[in-house]
């Protein structure tokens, strides 16, 4: 494992893609020995393009607002990196609604690993996620609340960055660049601006998966003297 800090994701406030994909809403998922034509067929992708850097990624990412594709699905680029245990597939996702989703992940990460970290731009809502074959094994959204069948794991790791596990996160931290380190830590990936900037990304349009259709909502609470309110109301279909 490398010894990242926050300091070295200092970058993603300035101008670049990432700082883009903050603004917007983004996931970016690392899935170790799974290429990134593999991953797009498993997320059942459809291939568009390849985008020769970050700005053409970016300009598609456009295109493809515009033209309405957010509503029912999302695109997402693809590229390989080095890291620990050999090369990993890169999946950056711009666009507030994830089409990566913790089924996918867990599907992903059978007999390997997969990191990721997503934000919903510009909204408290940041979430880290670390699966190992299948297994979902630490999840947080604030580092103070841990999910997962070993929701303590990283909490060296986390200490170290200046996420106190127990309390509040070292003065002046940037969490998000914290969770980079964290990332980088968990898969060897060391991700750069630069790296952004200049990959050739391979293009996918992700749907959405199906919402299950409800047909009654359910309330039932107890309040704090021990009365219970019960209701149920049949929804009709259109």
């Amino acid at each position: 494992m490398t010894s990242a800090t926050a300091a070295d994701y200092a970058w993603i406030r300035t101008p670049s893609l990432f700082a883009f994909a903050l603004d917007v809403g983004y996931a970016v998922t690392l899935v170790r020995g799974v290429t990134p034509g593999e991953v797009l067929s498993r997320a059942a992708a459809e291939a568009r393009r390849v985008c020769a850097g970050g700005d053409e990624l970016t300009a598609a990412y456009w295109d493809f607002s515009e033209d309405g594709g957010l509503y029912d699905s999302a695109l997402v680029g693809a590229f390989t990196l080095p890291g620990e245990g050999g090369d990993w597939t890169l999946v950056l996702e711009l666009g507030g609604d994830m089409a990566m989703t913790p089924r996918l992940w867990a599907e992903l990460s059978a007999g390997t690993r997969v990191v990721a970290h997503t934000g919903n731009g510009g909204k408290p809502l940041h979430f880290f996620h670390w699966y190992e074959d299948g297994e979902l094994r630490t999840s947080f959204e604030g580092h103070l609340y841990r999910t997962g069948a070993t929701p303590d794991a990283l909490n060296a790791h986390l200490a170290d960055l200046g996420l106190d596990p127990d309390g509040d996160p070292a003065p002046g931290l940037d969490t998000k660049a914290a969770a980079l380190a964290l990332a980088e830590r968990l898969t060897g990936v060391r991700l750069t601006e630069g790296t952004l900037a200049a990959a050739d990304y391979q293009v996918g349009e992700i749907p959405d998966e199906p919402v299950e259709a409800w047909d009654c909502v359910t309330v039932d609470v107890t309040d704090a003297h021990g009365a219970r309110t019960f209701a149920q109301t049949r929804i009709d279909p259109l």
